[in-house]
């Protein structure tokens, strides 16, 4: 029996599986912003959903940069209560020593859309998450690229002076294209926002954030998913191709810009390969 797991800043999602290659029902629930109480919430599902059978192996993503060992959040923007602690250790104690296995969120959502979503079989996948925040990781041959903190493309600096919107303080892409950063600029939630002309703005403005994605990473295909494209209303990402069409001209041809396949169980797909790849390392 193995478990999996995918914290978010705003959802948690868990699911097991009987033999690493399927999974069964998901169970979601809002993330709780004190650390001990996520954990013992994460445990606890975990536990009734195993109904006593023993766990061989359990692993997920959170929300946010991880140490260099993988065991617990160096940073969490989302969820400050559980920067610095260490998650792997105590959720594996609250399930009787099984070995944790720990990744980036969006980096297992990545993952997942690789083996089993949009991008299956492009040799190197750039994925990009709009969502709450802005996440993403390289997929190379199957698997993360190495690092030594993470990837994190939404803290890229995208406007220096800060002067693109009233009210900017960083000045990173997380903060104009994210879901959060669009409901703060117009007071609201992004999914309310239902004038076109804001989304076609938002298109052009994810299109400059992916032309820096794919200089830096040479993807053969970018996948995009969060709820800032696979919702209603969404970033449209034939706008977001188009815009990229005439800002990306250093390669003679831009890679495959696809919609993410898995919805909001992606990050349990990737669980899934992760364990795998880790039991048989």
């Amino acid at each position: 029996m193995f478990a999996y797991f995918d914290i978010g800043g705003t959802k948690t999602r868990v699911a097991l599986s009987h033999d690493g290659t399927a999974f069964g029902d998901v169970t979601k629930f809002d993330t709780p912003h004190s650390f001990e109480e996520g954990v013992h919430l994460v445990a606890s599902t975990i536990r009734t959903q195993a109904s006593g059978a023993a766990l061989h192996a359990v692993g997920g993503g959170m929300a946010g940069p991880l140490d260099r060992e993988k065991t617990m959040l160096v940073r969490a923007p989302n969820l400050p209560d559980w920067a610095g602690k260490p998650f792997a250790s105590a959720l594996g104690a609250e399930l009787s020593g099984v070995p944790v296995f720990l990744e980036n969120d969006s980096a297992l959502v990545a993952l997942g859309e690789a083996h089993y979503g949009a991008g299956k079989g492009d040799p190197i996948m750039a994925y990009i998450t709009v969502s709450t925040g802005v996440g993403g990781a390289r997929i190379v041959d199957g698997h993360i690229d190495k690092s030594a903190y993470g990837f994190e493309p939404g803290h890229q600096t995208f406007d220096l002076d800060k002067t693109l919107f009233p009210g900017l303080t960083t000045g990173e892409a997380e903060e104009i294209v994210s879901g959060t950063a669009t409901a703060t600029r117009f007071g609201k939630p992004a999914y309310e926002v239902t004038d076109p002309a804001v989304w076609e703005e938002l298109a052009g403005l994810l299109a400059c954030m992916l032309n820096n994605t794919i200089v830096h990473w040479s993807p053969h295909s970018v996948v995009l998913g969060g709820s800032m494209i696979v919702g209603d209303p969404a970033i449209p990402v034939d706008r977001v191709t188009y815009h990229l069409a005439r800002i990306c001209t250093i390669y003679p041809e831009l890679p495959s810009i696809k919609r993410a396949a898995l919805a909001d169980r992606g990050g349990i797909y990737g669980a899934m390969v992760y364990v795998a790849q880790r039991l048989s390392a």
